[in-house]
C-alpha cells in the first residue's frame, strides 16, 4: 500500500505530534452526545456501553439516550430495580456491565456525597472502573491530565511506534500505557484523547488503514501498517446448539424461565431442555447467535403435544401473552419469542 514515509520521532517531537492530531479533529470530530457535556455520569454509561458496542450501534438504536431518559443521574441509577435495570440495558448484552454500572452509582453516592472524585486513585477504587475508565472520566468529564488505552488506542500507537509485539500481552499493554503517558497532551486531555481514538475509529482502521489521509502519517514508524497490531490467537469458536420449548397453556400464557448466573441473571427466555428430550418436537423456528467462544443454534421446538398439565421446571412461570414483550431478556430470545407471538 501506499504510505507517506516517516520523518518525525512522535516520542521526540511530542508537542508537534499533538498539534498534527489535534488540529485534524478540530475540523474532523465527530459530533456525539456524550462530546457535547462535562457530566461525568454520562460520560460513564457513553465509556461501559462502549466497551462492548460500536458507536453506531450505541447510537443508531438509541441505547444512550433511552438509558439516561430511564436512569438520569447517579441517584436514580443506585436505587434501581433488577427488572428496570435490565430492560434498559436490554439489547446491550454483557449484563454484568450495568449491575456494576449501578455499583457504581451506589458508591458515588455513600463514600463521595453524590459527586465523582477527580483523583485518579479514587476513580480506580469505584466498583467497575480500571484504569482506562478512570482515564476518559478525568479526561473527558474534568479535562484533566490522563492517558487513554483502548483497542483504537493501541492500533494507532502500535503503528507510530513500529511495535511488532503482541499489544494484548502484559507487557505489550505496559508498554502502550506508557507511550500513551508519554504523548498525552497535558493542556488538552479532552480534545487529545477524543482525537486519538477517533484517529483509530476512522483513519487508522483494522486491517488497512487510510494513511494518505492520516494527520500523523509523518510521525508513523511501520511500513507495513495493515500489519499491526499483532495479538494473542483468537480463542476457537466452539458451535452449540440450544434446544427451547414454546409451550402456552389453555388461558393462552406462555411458559417464560428466569435466568440465574452472572452473565444474564434475572433475564427472561423460553425453558430450554436437554436435546433427547424435545428434539423429536416439531421445529418452528431456527437462528443463531454468538456470546463469548460460542456459536450458538437455537431451535425452538413447538409443545403443543405436550399434556397441558405439564409441568413447569425451576425458575419457570405461566406469563401472560400480554406481559411477554415488556419483560427484560436476551435478544436472540427476545427475536424468537416476537415472532413466535406474531405467529400464534
Amino acid at each position: 500500500m501506499l504510505k507517506p514515509p516517516w520523518k518525525k520521532d512522535a516520542l521526540k517531537v511530542r508537542v508537534a505530534f499533538r498539534e498534527a492530531l489535534e488540529g485534524w479533529f478540530s475540523e474532523n470530530g465527530r459530533d456525539y452526545p456524550w462530546r457535547r457535556t462535562r457530566e461525568p455520569y454520562e460520560i460513564l454509561i457513553s465509556e461501559v456501553m462502549l466497551q462492548q458496542t460500536q458507536i453506531a450501534t450505541v447510537l443508531g438504536r438509541g441505547f444512550y439516550t433511552r438509558f439516561l431518559e430511564v436512569f438520569p443521574d447517579v441517584h436514580s441509577l443506585a436505587v434501581a430495580e433488577d427488572e428496570r435495570l435490565l430492560k434498559a440495558w436490554e439489547g446491550l448484552g454483557y449484563y454484568r456491565r450495568v449491575r456494576m454500572l449501578r455499583e457504581t452509582a451506589r458508591a458515588v453516592i455513600t463514600e463521595h456525597g453524590g459527586e465523582f472524585p477527580q483523583e485518579l486513585e479514587k476513580l480506580m477504587k469505584l466498583p467497575g472502573v480500571g484504569r482506562y475508565t478512570a482515564g476518559a472520566l478525568r479526561g473527558f468529564a474534568f479535562d484533566l491530565p490522563s492517558a487513554v488505552v483502548d483497542g483504537n488506542v493501541s492500533r494507532v500507537l502500535s503503528r507510530v511506534m513500529d511495535f511488532s509485539d503482541e499489544v494484548d500481552s502484559p507487557a505489550g499493554m505496559k508498554q502502550m500505557w506508557e507511550w500513551a503517558e508519554i504523548l498525552a497532551d497535558p493542556e488538552h486531555p479532552r480534545i487529545y484523547n477524543s482525537a486519538l481514538m477517533e484517529l483509530g475509529q476512522r483513519i487508522c482502521r483494522p486491517g488497512v488503514p487510510d494513511c494518505l489521509s492520516c494527520p500523523v502519517a509523518e510521525f508513523c514508524k511501520t511500513r507495513e501498517p495493515e500489519t499491526l497490531p499483532v495479538k494473542k490467537q483468537k480463542t476457537t469458536v466452539t458451535a452449540v446448539d440450544e434446544h427451547a420449548l414454546w409451550l402456552r397453556d389453555r388461558k393462552g400464557r406462555v411458559l417464560l424461565h428466569r435466568e440465574g448466573g452472572k452473565r444474564r441473571e434475572g433475564l427472561w427466555k423460553l425453558p430450554t431442555r436437554e436435546a433427547g428430550e424435545i428434539s423429536s418436537l416439531p421445529v418452528l423456528d431456527v437462528s443463531t447467535y454468538t456470546i463469548t467462544r460460542y456459536r450458538v443454534t437455537l431451535r425452538a421446538h413447538d409443545g403443543a403435544k405436550l399434556a397441558k398439565d405439564f409441568p413447569p421446571g425451576p425458575d419457570e412461570v405461566w406469563v401472560e401473552a400480554e406481559n411477554v414483550m415488556s419483560l427484560a431478556m436476551p435478544s436472540p430470545f427476545r427475536r424468537v419469542i416476537g415472532r413466535l407471538l406474531e405467529e400464534s
